[in-house]
């Protein structure tokens, strides 16, 4: 269910910031990595609510056509990409933000590398706060205790990352309570 509320939240998000967003195009690796599978559903519930029309963007692997995905999301006229985060899609972060920035198509993701990468805006549990939860468990572990006694916790703390700079190029004005509520602005 995390997975779906932070989806939600991220086309939210992208929808402040592209206020006449209707239709999104959702970059996936079909190599057959299952976060892919479901990461386009996660989608589809909150694009309704938000009356925003999706479009899957299939690539594969180990080089994926990119320029031919970013292709058919501007023959589609795509208002926005939003890239589901895998192994072979964050290999190429770099030139997926590229790609989408010269295409002037702006673009979530999930994790603050990709918007540090030139990518406009993320959306996700903080990684930090996660990590520190990961050393709680290995000191509880290591003290005696058994990992199956261990609960699993879902993340408390979330980070929304903007880059001011990539916002810009794109001729996007950022809502002032969208920066006032963001984590980080990259300049």
């Amino acid at each position: 269910m995390l997975t779906r509320d932070l989806s939600a939240k991220r086309l939210e998000f992208l929808k402040d910031l592209v206020p006449k967003l209707a239709r999104v195009g959702i970059l996936v690796d079909a190599s057959g990595e299952p976060v892919a599978a479901t990461g386009y559903r996660d989608y589809e519930t909150p694009a309704r609510t938000l009356q925003i029309e999706l479009r899957s963007l299939e690539v594969r692997g180990p080089n994926p056509d990119l320029d031919a995905a970013i292709k058919t999301a501007l023959e589609w006229r795509a208002d926005a990409l939003i890239i589901v985060t895998s192994l072979l899609l964050f290999s190429h972060r770099k030139t997926i933000a590229d790609l989408a920035l010269k295409s002037r198509l702006p673009t979530a993701y999930h994790g603050s590398d990709w918007v540090v990468a030139g990518g406009l805006m993320s959306y996700s549990a903080d990684d930090l706060a996660a990590f520190r939860r990961v050393a709680y468990y290995i000191h509880r572990i290591l003290k005696g205790a058994k990992p199956r006694d261990l609960l699993v916790e879902e993340p408390t703390k979330f980070r929304l990352v903007i880059n001011q700079k990539t916002a810009r190029a794109l001729g996007l004005l950022i809502p002032s309570a969208l920066l006032a509520f963001a984590d980080e602005v990259i300049e």
